[in-house]
């Protein structure tokens, strides 16, 4: 016989879709994909779903060390990124991956490799983008110490049909990841909130 405390907890627990999906978030750098990201993982955590976020930083600092900045090398980084993201989303993990990935090609490659895939593009003005970078890295690109750096010397491909576009400098951080947050729970890989219900 089981517990009324048992009972209780079962009686209260959501059985939710644990069916995996990689979110691609895309954009400059400084746009707002890793703030976004948090905000998503923060709201999904509090809805008793297994999420991982995988950031371009920290993937760059302990995957893809002794690679630099060509497209050659940027390609094996997101390909990498892609990799570790189609592991866990085909394990019922919901994976946001925020990374620069600035070429259409690339993203192309790894939305064919994951089967669940929704691509976020964080767009934001350049000059927005300049004024968040507290590391400096736009000033160093501009004097030139810094070669290849998106935005600024080398190009950055506006995703061609993403299935959410966050205007990061126009919204807040909540609003862009609610449209992130709707999306998957209508692509059917978010049971809707009680909230959302009413």
């Amino acid at each position: 016989m089981k517990s009324k405390n048992f009972q209780k907890h079962i009686s209260s627990y959501k059985i939710v879709n644990n069916k995996g999906v990689t979110v691609w978030l895309t954009g400059l750098s400084g746009a707002g994909k890793s703030t976004i990201a948090r905000h998503i993982e923060k709201e999904l955590k509090a809805r008793n779903r297994q999420v991982e976020v995988l950031d371009g930083d920290l993937i760059r600092t302990w995957l893809s060390q002794g690679l630099g900045f060509s497209k050659k090398d940027r390609d094996i980084n997101v390909r990498r990124v892609g990799f570790v993201a189609n592991l866990l989303s085909r394990n019922g993990v919901i994976v946001i991956a925020a990374t620069i990935s600035p070429y259409q090609d690339i993203r192309d490659e790894i939305r064919a490799i994951n089967k669940n895939f929704i691509e976020v593009y964080v767009n934001a003005p350049l000059e927005i983008c300049e004024a968040r970078d507290v590391k400096g890295l736009y000033a160093k690109a501009r004097a030139g110490e810094i070669k290849g750096f998106t935005g600024i010397d080398d190009p950055y491909e506006v995703p061609m049909n993403p299935e959410v576009i966050c205007e990061s400098g126009k919204e807040t951080v909540e609003e862009s990841a609610g449209k992130v947050i709707r999306a998957l729970e209508e692509l059917g890989y978010l049971q809707v909130a009680a909230e959302s219900l009413s």
